[in-house]
């Protein structure tokens, strides 16, 4: 009888370890697509406002506030990060403040998840100030 048992088990270790494998590599490559958006979103961020602090200087412009950070997305991540860069001047408070603002596909692995745009802005205090 504790024969039979055996043998009526036989092979059910290769399909648990089939089904817990899949299970364990989707949850991996979704960790490692939350990893990689919050990544590339950081990252734009970052150049967003070292874009805004260049625009702001009074020896420049905030276009080319926009222009560094282009560049700045172009070598850290990809030239498609890099299609939808803007400047402007904005006024808060009785200030002038640079604002550069950046347009970014979702960095997204696979054909599933959103199909949305990240939009992510640097602001900087202008010096020359009216």
């Amino acid at each position: 009888m504790l024969r039979r048992l055996r043998t009526d088990e036989t092979g059910s270790a290769v399909a648990e370890f089939a089904l817990v494998g899949a299970l364990v590599v989707i949850l991996f490559l979704a960790a490692f697509q939350v990893g990689f958006s919050l990544y590339v979103r950081n990252t734009l961020i970052e150049h967003a406002a070292e874009g805004a602090r260049y625009g702001a200087r009074a020896d420049a412009t905030p276009g080319m506030g926009a222009e560094r950070a282009a560049e700045l997305i172009r070598t850290s991540l990809s030239g498609r990060y890099a299609g939808h860069v803007s400047a402007s001047v904005e006024s808060e408070g009785g200030a002038q403040v640079v604002k550069v603002t950046v347009r970014a596909p979702l960095p997204v692995v696979g054909p599933f998840g959103p199909s949305q745009a990240l939009t992510v802005s640097g602001r900087a205090y202008a010096e020359a100030q009216p």
